[in-house]
């Protein structure tokens, strides 16, 4: 693996492409800084080297070139404040000015390009494109894993221009060994935790841990599909009626391969699809006609968490339940809190996936786990076994 600290960047002009996608109000001010300050460790390795260094990123999904509500101008007062200086910005990624500014650099200088989907080029994996982003600079800088699944041109195809001078940042060396640590280097015992709404969307995760994970706990609206497939009352909770058969054959290879796989025992349900509506605890498999699971219940937080109490390795993916709504979070902030205490005792535990994160964001825990990703698509699909182009593009 071709890293950062593997390189003086001392007199030259690095591209750094990360991943600047954050949150933005209507009065167009960030809500949520985490993936640039993730980024800033990066930044400040080339710095101190004496090379300067050329940002580049996407901002939202712009339709028909430029509009100004997905400008990265927006990002740059903030970015500046976090890097203690100024920022210099470009009002194109390949224009003029891009080429103007970037020329002009100075060690130690900063320079942030404007949206890179202002071009379709960008999401098409243009090559000319590319060659072009690659003009700016001495040396390319993949540091952007939460779009290291997408093959497009300043992820992937910008690579090519820069044999010999291609390298993974601090975010993508970070995520790559965490993700490693519950892919190939686990300590026994493994417990693996899946949650969300479909199982349509976990099954590569769910087929590729069981040759991994010693235990496999499913929750969230995909654990109905499991229930169901067993002959089990589900009442109008979320159910992938498609997918039945794919759970039965699910729960015969955990068996197969010695994998314990772990579905709630019961469920908080709920008589509408609402914050405020009338809840009461079920059985998982025995939820009358009309009503919906929206957490896990009482005991399944106990037997999960006494599960992963044994960890020495946890993966966490999904939320336990409805954990937008709050009356339906006791579950996921349960299982949240058994992950801390698990890993304050020395488990390895790594955070992915949107609303897991959330909680442990929300909950101030993610200091509190070993790893949090920042790759939501990335990382499921790293997860699966399949080749991410924007790493495949480095390691060549």
């Amino acid at each position: 693996m071709k890293t950062i600290n593997d390189y003086n960047f001392s007199g030259k002009r690095a591209l750094i492409r990360v991943d600047f996608n954050v949150p933005l109000n209507k009065e167009l001010q960030i809500t949520d800084d985490s993936r640039i300050r993730a980024a800033i460790p990066t930044i400040e390795k080339i710095l101190n080297d004496g090379g300067s260094v050329i940002l580049m990123s996407h901002l939202g999904r712009p339709k028909e070139g430029p509009e100004d509500k997905f400008s990265l101008r927006h990002l740059r007062e903030h970015l500046g404040k976090l890097l203690k200086k100024e920022v210099k910005f470009a009002d194109d990624c390949i224009g003029q000015s891009a080429r103007e500014e970037a020329g002009a650099l100075k060690p130690g200088e900063v320079l942030l390009l404007e949206n890179l989907r202002f071009y379709k080029e960008e999401t098409k994996g243009d090559e000319e494109f590319a060659k072009k982003l690659a003009g700016l600079a001495d040396v390319y800088v993949n540091d952007a894993f939460g779009t290291a699944h997408r093959a497009h041109a300043s992820t992937t195809i910008v690579a090519k221009f820069f044999p010999d001078n291609k390298l993974f940042g601090d975010i993508m060396t970070n995520e790559l060994k965490s993700i490693d640590k519950v892919l190939n280097d686990t300590r026994k015992p493994y417990v693996a935790i899946i949650g969300g709404a479909k199982v349509s969307t976990k099954i590569d995760i769910i087929r590729n841990l069981l040759d991994k994970a010693d235990e496999l706990i499913i929750a969230g609206g995909m654990m109905f599909t499991f229930i169901k497939a067993q002959g089990g009352k589900t009442g109008n909770s979320l159910c992938e009626d498609d997918y039945l058969e794919t759970a039965r054959e699910i729960i015969t290879e955990a068996k197969e391969k010695g994998v314990k796989l772990h579905l709630p025992s019961d469920t908080i349900i709920a008589d509408a699809f609402s914050n405020d509506a009338n809840t009461r605890l079920a059985k998982s498999d025995n939820i009358p006609d009309e009503w919906m699971g929206v957490d896990i219940g009482k005991e399944s937080i106990e037997k999960f968490s006494a599960t992963i109490a044994k960890a020495k390795t946890i993966l966490w993916n999904g939320p336990m339940g409805v954990f937008e709504m709050s009356n339906f979070a006791a579950g996921t902030k349960a299982i949240a809190e058994a992950i801390v205490n698990a890993t304050e005792k020395g488990a390895f535990s790594l955070v992915g996936g949107g609303d897991s994160v959330a909680a442990v964001s929300q909950l101030g825990l993610a200091e509190k786990v070993s790893y949090v990703s920042t790759g939501g698509g990335a990382l499921l699909e790293y997860m699966e076994g399949k080749i991410l182009p924007g790493i495949q593009a480095i390691n060549e």
